[in-house]
């Protein structure tokens, strides 16, 4: 939900996009009340080398829901090409896919299924990825694939399988522009698109408001899955602390408490002048 405040999980082209050394923690609790409900955690950190063009960051995530847990260790590359006032970066991402599936521990209807008589203990696969992304203090437009490769969850030769089951490339297309509302306030309308084989296309909007240049307040519109509201405040210029509730808009909305979403982000180095970055 609050993607457009740290892009580099989806994008390796956000890498130096804050002209400092940037990291961001955030931790997503989705379904409240159901038992082995998703859960992700991640953690980034990026920074220009200098004034180059060169740009380095990492990425580490945890997504785990029910006897499912995925980590992903990522390291992160973009080349900035400086244009006036805005940069055209190109990023990579590179780096290992851990699947962990306890499969042994559920309960199936038909025993003696061979799938969840199995765990996958550790499953360690290569990926990588790779982003495009234009932006200025006042716009980005971005689009990547974090993850190219398919992750497949079970060794299938000896299993019979009617499709392999896997994790498939995610695409997205992001981006946002900041209005100015008198001398103290902003307006920053964000759109996030998302497309993967065999499911239809999903896409997030949102409308965020900045008040004398320390506090976000925003509202969001997953299509067909929920709505949301967002807030996050500018402890000082280098600590800020964000959060963010969703509310099911499916037949869920009838069981789950919603989901919940922290961020805390840390700049280090001299802030850069301008106003707020838009990413």
């Amino acid at each position: 939900t609050q993607y457009m405040f740290n892009l580099l999980a989806i994008n390796p082209a956000y890498a130096g996009s804050a002209d400092r050394v940037s990291l961001k923690a955030l931790s997503r609790h989705q379904w409240v009340g159901f038992e082995g409900a998703p859960t992700t955690q991640t953690l980034t950190v990026h920074s220009p080398l200098g004034r180059e063009s060169i740009a380095l960051g990492g990425t580490v995530m945890r997504d785990s829901h029910g006897p499912i847990t995925q980590y992903t260790f990522m390291a992160d590359f973009a080349y900035r090409i400086f244009m006036g006032d805005a940069k055209l970066a190109f990023g990579l991402k590179g780096g290992l896919n851990l699947f962990q599936g306890q499969f042994a521990d559920l309960s199936p209807l038909v025993q003696g299924d061979q799938v969840f008589q199995q765990n996958v203990s550790t499953k360690m696969d290569p990926q990588f990825g790779f982003g495009v992304m234009y932006y200025s203090d006042r716009y980005f437009l971005g689009i990547s694939t974090p993850k190219l490769l398919r992750t497949e969850f079970f060794e299938t030769d000896s299993l019979a399988f009617v499709s392999s089951p896997g994790q498939r490339p995610h695409y997205f297309l992001t981006g946002g522009y900041v209005f100015d509302m008198g001398l103290y306030h902003k307006f920053k309308p964000t759109f996030l698109l998302k497309a993967v084989q065999g499911a239809p296309v999903s896409f997030d909007l949102s409308a965020n408001f900045l008040f004398y240049e320390k506090f976000w307040l925003g509202a969001m519109y997953r299509h067909t899955d929920a709505v949301g509201a967002l807030a996050q405040y500018y402890i000082t210029d280098d600590l800020s602390v964000g959060y963010a509730y969703d509310y099911p808009l499916s037949t869920l909305r009838n069981y789950s408490g919603g989901s919940h979403e922290v961020m805390l982000g840390l700049d280090l180095g001299k802030k850069p002048k301008g106003i707020r970055s838009p990413r």
